[in-house]
Formats: structure tokens, C-alpha cells, sequence
């Protein structure tokens, strides 16, 4: 396979995410959406870059990268926040859970939460802790506060250092494999590679007397890859699969299997070199993978005779694609969420349909960038009545022109 290099500058963690421009159009299919929380920049956050968690009751979880607190070691635009919206009667509320303060505890989560088996939340901050970012619990109280920030107690479960260790976990939300172990990825850090390390995959497990201890698989930078944004999925025999960005070589779609001495990498599939597939895998159902890159494809690979053979399912034509992880229903129909396609190149909402002969798309929503949002560069989430629900990262009728975004609901 050929691969295309360009020259790129090193991403820095304050510029993972590009700013899009509003581009003012009529959405598509409006009588499907609605906004259910424009982020004013306050005590409920602003600019959420994570995806969304729905637990079994139907609330919302999820993270907002700014707003919240603003003293201490955090900027005007404020450190983040950790939020619950929950339907009541019809109307959804937001409740803010926690407020990073940009020291110790953490600053700017950029990846989603993930419930834990004792129905606490577990998630990853940016920055914060000793700078390099955090592996945080946020435990709700014993009975409800009445708290504005609602009551819920933040123990920091790991804190990052300098290299080797990992540094800078980005948009991968954690997972847990069936010992109660936690997986997940640094953008940097790790062994020594190139500039700044090329990252890592982290496994936190628990310990009987409290605490918890970490291991790693460093990317070395060479047909492994370097740099993952997004996190990764694990399989019933608990292999793990995800994907490397573009940062210094080559994207590539890795497995990670588990042995006595460590874990064992193996190079599924070397994308292009401007692919960046920084939304991760999904798994298929059928010991494949599917997957979404920025530079605008949706993809399968299929595991057939010691390979793994990919398939392009569909390019969309906007200037920035899919950003988050795919959706997968019963049905075998593909969700997701682009950044940049659309009339206004403000990002859709997307179904992709196997027909027998391919692939069929259907646009959910197309955002405008104004009181809609625009760039849902988070993903999307689908409850058990078809309903999809995701955020985006500017937009909104908070925060001035640019707006901090909202938090949506696409109904069938």
C-alpha cells in the first residue's frame, strides 16, 4: 500500500480540536431535532469535546472541556465539568457534578465518562493532576444535596508524570474489561520516540487493599504507529483494537493481545497518511471492526485467511468527517456525527443502511453553527427507542458568536 506523506506541525494539547467557521443554512430534517441544553460557559460548562453515557434509567452523562471553575490554576474560560441531564415529566435537566480546580484533581476532560459496575463514573482529564492529566471516580452522595454542583465526591485514581509514563489522555472514553480492569490511551509520552513520545495504551487494575496499579503498551512509532487520540474496544476473549492518529507516521488500526509478560501488538491495517482515524473502532459483531476517519471514509475490516481485508463503505463530502466512534444498532445500521459536512459544513447526523449491494446514507440533521450548534465533534449515543443524542462543540445561544455548544436529541 502507498503511502502519502505531507509535513505537519506537532499537536499540541490546547489545539486537538480546529475551530470551524459558521456558515449560516436551513437543517435538514428539523422536525426530528431539538436542543435539550444550550452551555452558557458557567457552572454547567462549556465546549463539550467528549461523547455522551446513557445509563439503564435513561440519564445523560457527560463532560464539558471549559466552564465551571475559574480560580486557581484555571483560565477565564474555566476548567471543565462533569454533568447529568435527566428527563422529568418531559423536560430535561442538567445538573452540574463536578467542577474541576485545575490542580491536583484535574482540568479539562476531553473524553467522555464511563459507568462503572458500582455505578460510579470514571473518566480522563487532559491537564491537571502534575500537568500531564488525570484517571478520575466521581461518587454520587448517599442521598440527594440539593447542590447546585451536585454533591458528587471526585477521588483521583491516577495522576500522570513525565515520560516514560503516558501523558495526555485525549478523546478515548476509559472501558473495563470483565475483572473490573480499566483501559485507556495517551496522545503522548510513553517510551522514547521522536519528540515527545509516541504514547500509549494503560491498563489500571484495582487493588484488594485500595488503590490501583498501571501498566502499558508504548507505541513505538514505526508500523505500530504513534499517537492515539481515541481510546480502544475490547472483545469477549479481551483483546483490545483502536487506532493511532497522524501525528508523526502512518495511521494504523492495531490489536493489542493479552499474554504472561505483557501485551503483543499487532498492525491490523495501515491507513493513508491524512486518513486520521481518531474516532476508533467499533466492533461488528462478527470479529470485525468498523471505523470512521476525519479525512471523511467509514470503513470495515474483516478478519479472512491470517489477514484482514478492508472495505471503504462510504466518503462523505464535506471538509471534515467523522470525528467519534460509529454506532452500531441490532439492525446493523451505522449512526454517527461529522464535524465539517453538511450545507453549512457545520457537521450532520448520519445513517448508513447495508442495502445488499452497499451502503445507504441518510442525513438525521445538518447544523448550522447558530442556536443548533455546530461541530459535533463527540459523537452520538442511541437509546432503546431509536432516540440519538450528542453534542456539539461551538454553537448554542450561550458564550457570544461562537457559542459553547450544545447538548441535542434526534428523534425517529
Amino acid at each position: 500500500m502507498q503511502h502519502f506523506r505531507r509535513t505537519i506541525s506537532r499537536v499540541t494539547a490546547p489545539a486537538l480540536v480546529a475551530i470551524i467557521l459558521c456558515i449560516s443554512a436551513p437543517p435538514a430534517g428539523a422536525q426530528t431535532f431539538r436542543v435539550l441544553h444550550s452551555f452558557t460557559g458557567g457552572s454547567d460548562g462549556a465546549t463539550p469535546f467528549g461523547g455522551l453515557t446513557l445509563d439503564r434509567a435513561g440519564n445523560i452523562y457527560g463532560t464539558a472541556s471549559a466552564g465551571g471553575y475559574t480560580g486557581n490554576n484555571c483560565t477565564s474560560a474555566g476548567c471543565g465539568t462533569v454533568f447529568k441531564l435527566t428527563n422529568r415529566n418531559g423536560a430535561w435537566i442538567l445538573t452540574p457534578l463536578y467542577a474541576f480546580r485545575g490542580s491536583d484533581d484535574g482540568a479539562n476532560p476531553y473524553a467522555g465518562v464511563t459507568i462503572g459496575a458500582n455505578g460510579t463514573l470514571y473518566g480522563t482529564t487532559l491537564q491537571g493532576g502534575t500537568g500531564a492529566g488525570t484517571v478520575f471516580n466521581l461518587s454520587p452522595p448517599a442521598r440527594a444535596t440539593g447542590n447546585i454542583t451536585g454533591g458528587w465526591t471526585e477521588t483521583v485514581i491516577y495522576r500522570f508524570g513525565l515520560p516514560p509514563d503516558g501523558q495526555l489522555p485525549a478523546y478515548g472514553k476509559l472501558v473495563f474489561d470483565s475483572a473490573g480492569d480499566l483501559y485507556g490511551t495517551t496522545f503522548e509520552g510513553g517510551a522514547p520516540c521522536y519528540d515527545a513520545a509516541c504514547g500509549t495504551v494503560f491498563k489500571l487494575t484495582p487493588l484488594s487493599g485500595g488503590g490501583w496499579t498501571k501498566t502499558d503498551y508504548d507505541f513505538t512509532g514505526q508500523s505500530d504507529g504513534s499517537n492515539p487520540l481515541s481510546g480502544v474496544v475490547i472483545d469477549a476473549a479481551g483483546n483490545l483494537y483502536g487506532t493511532t492518529s497522524n501525528a508523526n507516521v502512518a495511521p494504523v488500526v492495531y490489536r493489542l493481545l493479552p499474554s504472561a509478560s505483557g501485551w503483543t501488538e499487532t498492525t491490523l491495517y495501515t491507513l493513508e497518511f491524512f486518513d486520521d482515524p481518531r474516532g476508533g473502532v467499533i466492533l461488528d459483531g462478527s470479529g470485525g471492526l468498523y471505523g470512521g476517519t476525519v479525512s471523511n471514509l467509514v470503513y470495515q475490516l474483516t478478519p479472512a485467511a491470517g489477514q484482514w481485508n478492508y472495505t471503504l463503505l462510504y466518503t462523505f463530502t464535506g471538509f471534515s468527517g467523522v470525528w467519534s466512534p460509529l454506532i452500531r444498532d441490532a439492525s446493523g445500521n451505522l449512526y454517527g456525527v461529522t464535524c465539517g459536512d453538511g450545507a453549512s459544513s457545520q457537521g450532520t447526523a448520519f445513517k448508513l443502511t447495508p442495502t445488499g449491494s452497499g451502503w445507504s446514507e441518510t442525513d438525521l440533521y445538518e447544523f448550522t453553527g447558530h442556536s443548533d450548534g455546530g461541530c459535533p465533534v463527540g459523537g452520538a449515543v442511541l437509546d432503546a427507542n431509536g432516540n440519538l443524542y450528542g453534542t456539539t462543540a461551538y454553537g448554542g445561544a450561550g458564550c457570544g458568536s461562537t457559542g459553547c455548544g450544545v447538548l441535542w436529541e434526534i428523534t425517529p
